[in-house]
């Protein structure tokens, strides 16, 4: 039986002080102790940017791959031994900007494994461009008059596009976040969790007071996430304008 020891390793974090990533390996190594899944049977595929380095400091197989390639790469590993844990990690720019294609097929696949991304709504790895799920009017070094387009939506995506888990946490609550990563893990089939990650260098707007204010959880809200229509209802609750009501749990 694997400890909470056996996942770490001796790699300093190259991370930024107070970076919600720490927060999302935490729950990681608690979510697979709780889940006995050992080390030797989980691999983590990752893509390019901050979120890319969590192979690093998680002691389990891991593939740092080309930007936007983590989903392939997952899904060859997955259909080469269909026994292991597979998990692919990877940023809002790696997953739904350069490999959005690949975000859009697998979910029609249905592969068994968990998709984990790290959402800071910013490109801090290059110190604070915007980014497909930036917020429409935010001022970055790409937008100085702010963003004039639409953020994408993860979550309505995946649910119109066919995934069978369609879950988002913020890294500011591990402990809820935790919980939603055993459930993305154990379920059977394609499962994207989107978690929202503060970038505390690049992104002053979407901070942890941000998050704490307009999270709320919808499972304690009675969601019921069985209803693929409520659950798109829920997912079309943050729109480009309106950022007041932010869910977080299984929507669908």
């Amino acid at each position: 039986m694997a400890s909470m020891m056996d996942f770490g390793v001796k790699e300093k974090s190259q991370w930024c002080a107070g970076c919600g990533d720490f927060a999302i390996v935490g729950a990681l190594k608690s979510a697979l102790l709780e889940l006995g899944i050992e080390p030797k049977d989980t691999v983590i595929s990752s893509g390019i940017g901050c979120s890319g380095k969590t192979p690093h400091y998680l002691n389990v197989y891991g593939y740092e791959g080309l930007h936007g390639r983590s989903l392939p790469v997952a899904s060859g590993i997955k259909l080469a031994n269909h026994k292991l844990n597979v998990l692919a990690m990877g940023g809002y720019g790696d997953g739904y900007g350069i490999g959005a294609g690949h975000f859009v097929h697998i979910m029609r696949r249905n592969y068994d494994m968990a998709y984990i991304v790290h959402d800071n709504q910013i490109y801090g790895l290059t110190t604070g461009q915007a980014s497909p799920t930036t917020q429409l009017g935010m001022k970055t070094k790409t937008s100085p008059e702010g963003v004039v387009e639409t953020p994408f939506n993860p979550l309505a995506s995946a649910i119109i596009g066919g995934a069978t888990f369609v879950g988002r946490a913020f890294a500011g609550d591990i402990i809820h976040m935790k919980q939603m990563m055993k459930e993305a893990i154990a379920h059977r089939g394609f499962a994207l969790l989107d978690i929202l990650q503060p970038c505390v260098t690049f992104n002053k707007l979407n901070t942890y007071e941000y998050f704490t204010k307009r999270c709320y959880k919808l499972q304690e809200a009675g969601h019921d996430s069985s209803d693929k229509f409520k659950a798109l209802e829920k997912a079309m609750e943050q729109t480009a304008t309106n950022y007041e009501k932010i869910a977080v749990g299984v929507l669908d």
